[in-house]
């Protein structure tokens, strides 16, 4: 049985990947941008995508979705159109972060790694964010940009999501 891709339109389908592939498939040591690329260009790594991605390098599916399974920066789910990244790091966790996930989860229906029945928001629950002085906070990345919210208590979260509702 081949590898090749399952679909027909496979090349149309991932025709925004074309250049990617031009310039990196045969590249040593390119795997990790190219899985960077095509999460940038689809919101995630789709099984699809990683058989286009091993036909294009010839490096077997299974390794790259090895690669794709180890580094936490991957998803192989689609996400919301507001990912939600809420810091657990020491700072945040002792400063409530177990309490501020709480009220997303309960607010928003959904648990860590899990995205809303209307697509609009994914929780996912991350090591570190690096704003260790506006803790507990969370950064919530969409196709604007980032935006980052410190000194968060349960109210303040609430009303942070609906702000966002409102937006979607």
């Amino acid at each position: 049985m081949s590898e090749k891709c399952c679909c027909a339109g496979a090349g149309e389908k991932f025709k925004e990947l074309q250049p990617v592939l031009d310039k990196y498939a045969k590249v040593p040591g390119s795997l990790i941008t190219i899985l960077q690329k095509t999460q940038e260009i689809y919101g995630y790594l789709s099984m699809e995508a990683i058989n286009h991605i091993s036909e294009a390098t010839g490096i077997k599916p299974a390794k790259i979705y090895g690669v794709a399974t180890f580094y936490a920066q991957f998803r192989l789910q689609p996400v919301g159109k507001y990912l939600i990244m809420l810091c657990q790091g020491t700072a945040c966790h002792v400063n409530g972060s177990e309490m501020i996930e709480e009220a997303v989860c309960e607010h928003l229906g959904i648990k860590d790694g899990e995205t809303t029945d209307d697509g609009v928001f994914t929780l996912n629950n991350v090591a570190c964010l690096g704003c260790c002085s506006l803790a507990p906070v969370m950064m919530v990345q969409s196709a604007e940009g980032n935006e980052t919210y410190g000194n968060l208590t349960k109210d303040k979260v609430v009303k942070i999501l609906d702000e966002i509702r409102e937006r979607a």
